[in-house]
C-alpha cells in the first residue's frame, strides 16, 4: 500500500519563505519516490492543523523552518497525535534551537566554542560588552536571521533596535576569523566537510538564500586533522543532544592557529535546508545517495519519539518485581 505523507510547509516563522519555497522539491522527490503526498502550508491556529491531519497520514514530513517549526513546538503536536515524523524529537530539536544552550551542552562534550555571553539588550546598546571583534545574534533563531558582525573601529551599532524581534535577550560571541565550515550528520553519521566561501561579511541570510556568488567546496580543502575533527565534533553534538534523521553542524575555522585548535562549533541545525543543491543533502549525495532516496529515507525511518521511548521503557524487566533485586526496599511483613 502507497504512504501517506503529509508534508509541512510555511510555518509563521522569520524562514516561512524558505520553507514554502524548498518545500516544493521536496515534494517533488516524496511523489517521485512513490508516496501519497499532501502538502499542508502550516499557520499558527492548531485546529486547522489538526483539521488538515485528518484522517491521520503515516507520516509527516517536517520541512518548517524556525521558531514553532524546529523549535520543539510542531513535534510536541506530533507527539499528542501520535503520528511519526522526521528529523528531531521535541528536546533536542528544543535545544538545537537555544544556541546558548546547545554551546553548553557541546562543551561539555569536550567540543570547542567560541567565548560567547547572553545579555539584555539595553547593555549592549550602552557599550561593547566584548572586545571587537565579535557577533551578535538572536539567541534562539535560524537562517542568520538578526545576525550582526561588530569588527573593530565600527561606529555601527550591534543591533537594530527598531527592527529587534528576537526577545528581551542577546547572544555575543567572540567572532573567529578564518574559514566557515558545515558538516551533516545522517542517523549519527558525519557524512563530510564543507567550506562555505560567501562574497559578504560572513555567511548571512543574504548570501545563504539570494547572492548568487557564493561558493560550496565539497569536500573542504583542509588538512586532514581539522577534516577528521570537525566530523568528530559533529557527531559528538548530533549524538549528545539527541538528534534523529538529518542535521547539520556548522563552525568556524581559524587557520592561523596549530593543529585543529582553531576550529569552534557555532551551531546546529535540526532542520537543514532540503534541496538537492542544499549543503546538508549535497554531502549526503556526495556519498552515493540520491536527493529522492534522502526524503524516502527520512520518510522510513520517521518516528514518534515519544512511543519509541515508552516501547524501550516496557521492554526493560521491571528490576523492583525481581525478588532480592539489587537495590530492592524489602517491605516488613
Amino acid at each position: 500500500m502507497t504512504k501517506k505523507v503529509a508534508l509541512l510547509v510555511g510555518g509563521w516563522s522569520a524562514e516561512r519563505q524558505v520553507s514554502l519555497t524548498k518545500g516544493k522539491e521536496v515534494e517533488a522527490a516524496l511523489r517521485e519516490g512513490g508516496y501519497d503526498v499532501t502538502v499542508i502550508d502550516v499557520k499558527k491556529d492548531l485546529s486547522l492543523l489538526e483539521a488538515a491531519l485528518l484522517p491521520k497520514p503515516d507520516v509527516v514530513f517536517n520541512n518548517l523552518h524556525g521558531k514553532g517549526g524546529e523549535d520543539g513546538t510542531i513535534q510536541a503536536v506530533l507527539e499528542i497525535l501520535e503520528i511519526p515524523y522526521t528529523h528531531s524529537g521535541v528536546t533536542a530539536s528544543a535545544i538545537g534551537m537555544d544556541k546558548p544552550l546547545s554551546k553548553q551542552l557541546a562543551a561539555s562534550y569536550g567540543v570547542r566554542t567560541p567565548e560567547s555571553l547572553v545579555v539584555p539588550i539595553e547593555e549592549i546598546l550602552e557599550s561593547h560588552v566584548m572586545e571587537p571583534p565579535y557577533v551578535v545574534k538572536p539567541p534562539c533563531e535560524g537562517s542568520s536571521v538578526g545576525v550582526r558582525l561588530i569588527m573593530e573601529n565600527e561606529n555601527q551599532l550591534p543591533l537594530d533596535e527598531l527592527h529587534w524581534a528576537f526577545g528581551e535577550k542577546v547572544l555575543v560571541e567572540k567572532y573567529i576569523p578564518g574559514k566557515e565550515l558545515t558538516v551533516a550528520v545522517l542517523d549519527g553519521k558525519a557524512q563530510a566537510v564543507t567550506e562555505i566561501v560567501s562574497q559578504t561579511r560572513f555567511f548571512d541570510y543574504e548570501a545563504k538564500y539570494h547572492d548568487t556568488r557564493t561558493a560550496l567546496v565539497l569536500p573542504a580543502k583542509i588538512s586532514e586533522d581539522v577534516y577528521k575533527t570537525a566530523l568528530d565534533y559533529a557527531e559528538r553534538v548530533y549524538n549528545g543532544i539527541g538528534c534523529s534523521g538529518l542535521a547539520r553542524c556548522d563552525f568556524r575555522y581559524d587557520n592561523s592557529k596549530p593543529g585543529s585548535e582553531g576550529l569552534y562549533f557555532l551551531e546546529i541545525n535540526t532542520q537543514p535546508g532540503l534541496t538537492a543543491a542544499s549543503i546538508g543533502p549535497s554531502q549526503v549525495i556526495y556519498n552515493g545517495m540520491s536527493f529522492v532516496q534522502l526524503c524516502s529515507h527520512l520518510v522510513e525511518t520517521a518516528t514518534c519519539h515519544g512511543q519509541e521511548k515508552q516501547k524501550q521503557e516496557t521492554s526493560q524487566p521491571n528490576q523492583a518485581s525481581r525478588q532480592d533485586a539489587p537495590g530492592t526496599i524489602k517491605q516488613r511483613a
